[in-house]
């Protein structure tokens, strides 16, 4: 589930409604300006791609964090 919040009074506050269970922990990812800026197709490009992992993840196609990491410093 992807969804948008904004900051007020220093907390986050969703844009709509969810069916989280109350007390539930989630993860935030902030969007920083040079994702804003990105031009049209670059942000096209990057939200299929997220598609794409988010359908991968969901079918279960996914590795741990740690293996990740160990993958990524070993390129």
């Amino acid at each position: 589930m992807i969804t948008q919040a904004k900051v007020r009074g220093g907390r986050l506050v969703l844009d709509e409604p969810t069916s989280l269970p109350e007390g539930a922990t989630v993860d935030v990812i902030v969007v920083d300006d040079a994702v804003e800026g990105m031009a049209d197709d670059e942000r096209e490009a990057l939200l299929a791609s997220l598609d794409i992992g988010l359908a991968q993840a969901g079918r279960g196609e996914t590795i741990g964090a740690d293996d990740a990491l160990r993958r990524l410093r070993a390129t």
